[in-house]
């Protein structure tokens, strides 16, 4: 009686770590959502609009005020000219505009770049559009991307490859010129870049690059970003898809039909932090900087090994040094027995095989907090 589909992949194990940190009182470094309060000034904005009576359906695609905001941030900030009329679809946050993209775009059977380890609803996605993933490791311990295993994975089945970056699980942000050799593959072989560029503004070395600013590739990209992240208001639940006009007609019908729209007094409060100048982002990256530097300096002393994220705020770190437990044991017995919840690295990876040594930590929390995750990660090694 179940649809063949939902057999092949499990609930969200990071949404699973969160409930069993909830049940044993554990501080939550699993799931990536914020402990501190979100900008004043798009609360404050959110309840005037729902107090002006904003409370009924925006035009499906996003209200107008924040299609323009969001297309003004991007001339503003990349250089990038687009229409927010005709090439702008605001969805149920960046995890629906992958989905609806993947829906409208992708047709059963095409092949799916996807770079490992990666997050984990890239599989789902892929697998609810009948798609065939085709994974591509980034190289441990730095993260870096073969050319030459990435140029053998392309081929002329392929519709399309994902792009995150900075990086969810291992922090990593792609350089210039691998985004340039991207940007190659997908004319040569006549494919799209679905881009997650949902930590944008979260980075601690190298430059954001946008993918459409590329030449050739303004029409073969679909730029995917959000609030949740950059505005500490993962509940808030808006992303947004960019992509020409055809493809966002495409993305429209599929995104109408999932959830006919986003939140509307949420989308009013989100056009004002659009607008947001430099010092914002400034302090944001510095911000988390500083949490990253205490939750490295904890691992270290813990006795876990790791590669210091370049942007998002994730630590993926090898355990092996201290247990020869499996990922998805060693998490669970942390949080039960020490009292800190962390991600099961098997689950970035299609193979589980692959992260059986590691897991994921988040630091998008407030230093009290990350300093007493310190304190009970220092007890681990006399615990195991």
């Amino acid at each position: 009686m179940i649809a063949q589909r939902a057999t092949t992949f499990t609930e969200s194990v990071i949404r699973e770590m969160t409930r069993i940190a909830q049940q044993h009182g554990a501080i939550n470094l699993a799931q990536g959502f914020p402990d501190f309060p979100m900008p004043a000034p798009m609360k404050d904005a959110a309840c005037a609009a729902i107090q002006g009576d904003i409370n009924q359906y925006a035009i499906t695609w996003g209200a107008p005020a924040l299609r323009l905001a969001i297309a003004e941030k991007y001339r503003r900030w990349y250089g990038l000219e687009v229409d927010p009329d005709r090439e702008i679809t605001v969805t149920c946050g960046a995890t629906e505009a992958m989905a609806a993209t993947f829906l409208a775009l992708v047709n059963p059977g095409d092949e799916v770049i996807v770079l490992e380890p990666f997050y984990e609803n890239y599989g789902p996605d892929a697998i609810v559009a009948d798609a065939k993933p085709v994974f591509v490791p980034l190289d441990a311990p730095k993260w870096t991307l073969d050319p030459d295993r990435l140029r053998r994975a392309f081929s002329a089945r392929t519709k399309a490859i994902i792009v995150n970056t900075p990086h969810n699980p291992s922090g990593r942000v792609l350089s210039r010129d691998e985004l340039s050799l991207i940007a190659d593959l997908c004319q040569e072989h006549d494919a799209w870049a679905f881009t997650d560029e949902i930590y944008e503004h979260i980075r601690y070395a190298g430059a954001h690059h946008v993918l459409a600013t590329w030449p050739g590739m303004r029409e073969r990209t679909v730029t995917i970003s959000g609030l949740s992240k950059t505005f500490s208001c993962t509940g808030w639940r808006l992303g947004y898809a960019i992509a020409p006009a055809a493809a966002s007609t495409a993305i429209r019908k599929v995104h109408d039909f999932l959830t006919v729209g986003a939140p509307a007094p949420l989308q009013a409060a989100a056009a004002v932090c659009m607008a947001f100048d430099a010092d914002y982002y400034n302090h944001l990256a510095r911000d988390y900087r500083e949490r990253r530097d205490v939750v490295c300096a904890a691992l270290t002393e813990a006795g876990f090994t790791y590669t210091a994220p370049e942007g998002a705020y994730y630590v993926l770190a090898d355990f092996s040094a201290l247990s020869d437990q499996p990922d998805d044991a060693f998490a669970k017995w942390k949080t039960r027995e020490v009292g800190v919840a962390t991600v099961p690295g098997s689950s970035f990876y299609h193979d589980p095989a692959l992260g059986r040594s590691v897991v994921r930590f988040a630091f998008c929390k407030k230093r009290a907090t990350l300093e007493a995750a310190a304190e009970r990660l220092a007890q681990l090694a006399a615990r195991v």
